[in-house]
């Protein structure tokens, strides 16, 4: 049998022709070609040539893997490995976000955050304190200009020897278990006089207006003085004192009273010129109906202050206790800016204590987070800026000292030696007492901190 009769069987194209009855013409015609007669082989000779059958192309496994394989291959070598690094962190982390919202329950099923409870009561606090003593204005919704931040503690710090920390600790819890020597130590502290200790600039008929409490007046030789030229009232009177530590040359905080609505120019002047970032404030607006402090910043926007212009840039709420201000001071005579930050203690009323010494000392570890690495003086204000705020100073100042490596703390020796600086510092027993507690807090949490 010749090579053309076993042909398979095969469909294509050819075109007509003429002859065996076929019809004429151009057309394409399908025909199927079968087992071929050994009598037509000549036939299928003359006409092979007209036929070309159409192969179908067929894919070939390993000729595509190949291709794959050769794409990565060039994908590796110019593509750099960072950018293909990068490129996978960002494929995972897409995943993990796709993950976690799907695994989110819906917000109606939610049970009420800490937020939103804590937000409840303390905004209504800021409206009412802002309504009372806002001059007026109403009080702004909080979500037009202040934020929640969760209440999460600044790890303590744990830079003090273990033998002095048990020592102080252990001077600490006996004098708070001895009633009668407490009480004693405290009559020996009301009995202490500053030496020197006028106050006549203070009282002067032009300055006496401008002190809240005439009990409470910054001495002679300690008093922050402003630049008469820049006063809006040309006098370089302000009721503040600067609180030395260790180095007389550099005061570490201004102790002053809150501004009066006739001061509060002073105040930012003040806290401009002696570069000031950080503003500690301990009082509440308004306490039983009494004015403690006049509001001396922006609810929102800017107020200008004589040159000083105020911006509210931010307020975080960070707890039922505490919230935390910036703003944004610019000088309009010099164009030069400046950031500061205020921490205002909500709940610390006049004469007594706060109800936690957690809450203060978490408090002064933001303060202190913030003001680290700066050497201008801190601005501490309550009232009057003798109570609250001798109280604070004298906690802060203590445990800096344990910080920095004092084998020796003698609290009532420090509180005397503020009151050098200015009178009435730590106004009450209940806030020596506290100082006494919130001391011996932080030292025993100290000590815990540390490997045994």
């Amino acid at each position: 049998m010749s090579r053309h009769a076993s042909l398979s069987p095969l469909c294509c194209l050819y075109k007509g022709g003429g002859g065996g009855g076929a019809q004429t013409g151009t057309r394409l015609h399908r025909v199927t070609l079968g087992t071929v007669p050994r009598a037509k082989s000549s036939a299928w000779h003359g006409a092979r040539h007209q036929i070309t059958p159409k192969k179908q192309p067929q894919s070939n496994p390993t000729e595509s893997w190949l291709k794959v394989h050769f794409m990565i291959v060039i994908i590796i070598y110019f593509v750099p490995v960072k950018l293909l690094l990068l490129l996978g962190s960002l494929f995972i982390l897409n995943l993990e976000l796709c993950r976690q919202r799907m695994s989110v329950k819906p917000p109606t099923e939610r049970s009420e955050s800490l937020s939103s409870r804590i937000a409840e009561p303390l905004t209504s606090r800021l409206n009412s304190a802002s309504s009372q003593y806002g001059e007026g204005t109403a009080a702004v919704s909080p979500s037009a200009r202040a934020s929640l931040s969760s209440w999460s503690e600044e790890p303590t710090a744990s830079s003090i020897d273990i033998s002095t920390g048990h020592m102080i600790l252990s001077y600490m819890e006996d004098h708070l278990k001895n009633k009668d020597r407490l009480e004693k130590e405290w009559e020996a502290l009301c009995a202490y006089q500053a030496e020197p200790n006028s106050a006549t600039v203070g009282l002067r008929d032009g300055n006496a207006k401008k002190n809240r409490s005439a009990a409470v007046v910054a001495y002679d030789h300690s008093r922050i003085t402003l630049k008469v030229e820049s006063s809006q009232a040309n006098s370089d009177y302000i009721n503040a004192s600067p609180i030395m530590d260790h180095d007389p040359r550099s005061p570490a905080y201004i102790s002053t009273q809150g501004p009066l609505p006739s001061t509060v120019a002073d105040f930012w002047q003040m806290v401009w010129e002696n570069g000031c970032v950080v503003i500690v404030m301990l009082t509440p607006l308004v306490e039983s109906g009494i004015k403690q402090c006049y509001h001396y910043w922006p609810d929102e926007g800017s107020n200008l202050y004589h040159i000083y212009e105020v911006n509210l840039v931010s307020e975080h709420i960070w707890c039922d206790d505490f919230l935390v201000r910036s703003f944004y001071l610019k000088n309009m005579q010099t164009n030069e800016t400046r950031t500061v930050t205020q921490f205002h203690f909500l709940t610390w009323l006049s004469t007594g204590a706060p109800a936690s010494c957690r809450t203060l000392l978490d408090f002064r570890r933001k303060v202190n987070k913030c003001y680290r690495g700066r050497s201008c003086p801190i601005i501490v204000h309550c009232s009057d800026g003798a109570g609250r705020s001798g109280t604070y100073i004298l906690i802060d100042m203590v445990l800096n000292k344990m910080a920095k490596g004092a084998k020796e703390i003698d609290i009532a020796a420090t509180l005397e030696h503020l009151r050098d600086q200015r009178p009435g510092m730590v106004q009450t027993k209940d806030q020596f007492e506290f100082a006494l507690t919130t001391v011996a807090e932080e030292v025993n949490a100290i000590l815990k901190s540390l490997p045994q």
